[in-house]
């Protein structure tokens, strides 16, 4: 008999073929401290552990005839390679003006500002002077954009001639794009270049670098430097800076990210160098303030003229303050002043009182004592407004004893001259003339010894390259890191078209790329060379003398001529005996010619140019030009 008991025992019995169930403890769920019964002890745990430890060292025999069995492999993920930091200056290096330079890592590459410069003495007929734009156009497919710093025309001049090549997006502050957009509207480009405005404290992205946009003071508002992050380390471009602690508008330049940089690590420092040579700190613009308000007063009874720089809003805000304080009427007079004014009082970067702006057209109608004019010309520029009111041609104003004149700039190094020449017309027509440091009539935007150290201990650079200045200002700026500290083999001065390298262990120059000057001459663009600016200067100094004739080769006769034509040679009326013995000269040379039959007319212009190049300066010491027409029957 089966008693109740068994029938229980014999249906939890697993039956032939079922497995038995069992129920899992759920996950994370913490074992029992206390061993089990029959469960290895944490003893017996760790023996078994370095067991299988030893027997995964020993290699597997494989089987007889067998394959060696392969273990799997977890994917590793592979650190991208680090490239270096390449670095080319294609303008603004050695000189003053035109600001460009191409930034590259690895594929990413972009450029920073794109400047043109003013013609020297000795560019005759040039308009304006571009950096070379082949190494960027061989690299037009890497570059990702153009950077641009600040809107003055030494960084954002060059940008429609180098957009009619090659479109490229370009990322600046809020005026930087205005004033962009408005020089691209003159060539015919608005509309068709991307622009992007940036505000100071954002960043773009370059590929695997990144540029952050950081505030800095300048003579110019939305001035900005760049912090350029790339898998080395920050590249720290300062741009065109100074330290003002009390600026016209807006905030003192961001030294608090500066610093976090320097903190996080900066691989080099390129700075401007444009008075590495003068000791202190730059005054703040408030001191140009403070001496408007003296000299409107000392300008009493008289009309005022000030002349500045036209992209100097933060000058021109405080000329307009002042003249309002002072009862005074407002004109503008010179065609980049009125577009830099409008453009700011269109954005809200020049505040200007109702009704305080009059026409040039209407200056005259309102007493002198009650007008103030602010014009271009500070630099002495001969097409300037200033320019034309010293030499009488001006069609608006006639100046005399009843003008005060103020020239609110410093003379940019090698146009002291034509300054000069301005203000000395001016003083012959009676005027009151203040100029560079007779007042504090002009503050520079550029650092001082001092405000470029501070720059150098805030950021701790491993590398330093000055930038943006002459080969003083550069040799200047590396004494004073050297002094601070920094290894003399970490500091290059360098030139336009050398490429810099730049490791974590080190910094040289790798190579060359075409890098110069382009001349920009009415619509042409490098079409005048050296050797057109060579026949300008030729003709410029000692003149030019043509001499015309007319041979049949048949019987190698001169049938007319030759004609002699001078100009910017000697007076003809004057010198008319001279004249007579080149014609003599000419004729007995394309005789003597015709009687050998040598009638290779390269050959019998250079025997005419070669004789009377010699017989003129024999009677004259002069060495005009002197170009041979001869024609035949």
């Amino acid at each position: 008999m089966v008693t109740e008991k068994q029938k229980k025992q014999a249906n939890a019995a697993p039956k032939q073929g079922q497995r038995k169930s069992y129920t899992r403890a759920p996950r994370g769920a913490q074992r029992s401290a206390e061993p089990e019964k029959n469960q290895p002890t944490d003893k017996a745990n760790k023996k078994n552990d370095a067991a299988r430890a030893n027997a995964s060292k020993e290699p597997r025999q494989p089987k007889s005839g067998g394959r060696q069995p392969q273990r799997r492999r977890t994917p590793t993920k592979q650190k991208e390679p680090l490239f270096p930091v390449r670095f080319t200056v294609l303008g603004g290096l050695n000189e003053i003006g035109k600001d460009m330079s191409m930034f590259e890592y690895g594929d990413d590459a972009f450029l920073i500002d794109c400047g043109m410069a003013f013609p020297d003495e000795d560019l005759l007929g040039v308009d304006i002077v571009l950096p070379d734009f082949t190494h960027v156009e061989k690299n037009a497919e890497r570059i990702r954009g153009i950077v641009i710093t600040h809107g003055h025309e030494d960084h954002i001049g060059g940008l429609p001639y180098l957009l009619k090549q090659h479109i490229f997006p370009i990322y600046a502050t809020k005026l930087t794009i205005a004033l962009i957009d408005s020089k691209l509207k003159e060539h015919g480009l608005s509309g068709k270049v991307p622009l992007h405005v940036v505000s100071p404290g954002e960043t773009v992205q370059f590929g695997r670098v990144s540029v952050e946009f950081i505030h800095v003071n300048h003579s110019i508002p939305d001035a900005v430097g760049l912090g350029i992050k790339t898998p080395l380390g920050y590249v720290i471009h300062t741009g065109d800076f100074k330290i003002d602690c009390t600026p016209i508008q807006g905030k003192m330049i961001d030294l608090p990210r500066l610093g976090e940089m320097g903190n996080e690590g900066v691989l080099a420092l390129l700075a401007d160098s444009t008075n590495a040579e003068r000791p202190g700190y730059t005054p703040s613009e408030r001191v140009v303030g403070e001496s408007f308000a003296k000299l409107f007063k000392n300008a009493e009874g008289k009309r005022l003229i000030i002349a500045t720089f036209s992209s100097n809003l933060h000058r021109i805000q405080q000329i307009i303050d002042a003249a309002a304080k002072d009862g005074r009427k407002v004109a503008i007079s010179g065609r980049s002043m009125l577009n830099y004014v409008s453009i700011a009082h269109e954005l809200g970067y020049l505040h200007i009182p109702d009704g305080l702006m009059v026409e040039m057209e209407m200056v005259n109608r309102y007493p002198k004592d009650k007008m103030a004019i602010i014009t271009t010309g500070s630099q002495g520029e001969p097409m300037s407004a200033l320019a034309r009111m010293a030499f009488s041609d001006h069609r608006q104003v006639e100046v005399g004893p009843d003008d005060y004149i103020i020239i609110s700039a410093t003379p940019i190094p090698g146009n002291e001259k034509t300054v000069g020449r301005v203000v000395n017309e001016l003083m012959k027509c009676g005027c009151d003339v203040v100029y560079e440091k007779m007042y504090d009539v002009h503050v520079s935007g550029h650092a001082c010894q001092e405000e470029l150290k501070i720059i150098q201990g805030v950021t701790r650079p491993k590398f330093f390259i000055p930038v943006h200045g002459e080969q003083k200002h550069l040799h200047k700026h590396a004494q004073l890191a050297r002094a601070m500290g920094m290894p003399a083999k970490n500091v290059m001065i360098t030139d336009i078209g050398k490429v810099i390298e730049i490791t974590a262990d080190k910094m040289a120059i790798v190579g060359s790329v075409p890098a110069g000057r382009v001349m920009v001459d009415g619509l042409g663009i490098g079409d005048v060379g050296s050797i057109v600016l060579r026949d300008r200067r030729h003709l410029g100094q000692d003149g030019l003398i043509v001499v015309v004739a007319t041979i049949d080769p048949a019987n190698g006769y001169v049938v007319s001529g030759p004609d002699v034509v001078s100009r910017g040679f000697v007076y003809v009326r004057e010198a008319e005996d001279l004249m007579e013995e080149i014609r003599s000269v000419a004729r007995e040379v394309l005789e003597e010619c015709c009687y050998v039959h040598a009638y290779e007319w390269n050959t019998m212009k250079t025997r005419v140019r070669d004789e009377l190049s010699r017989r003129i300066f024999q009677k004259t010491k002069r060495s005009p030009m002197i170009l041979p027409i001869l024609m035949e029957v």
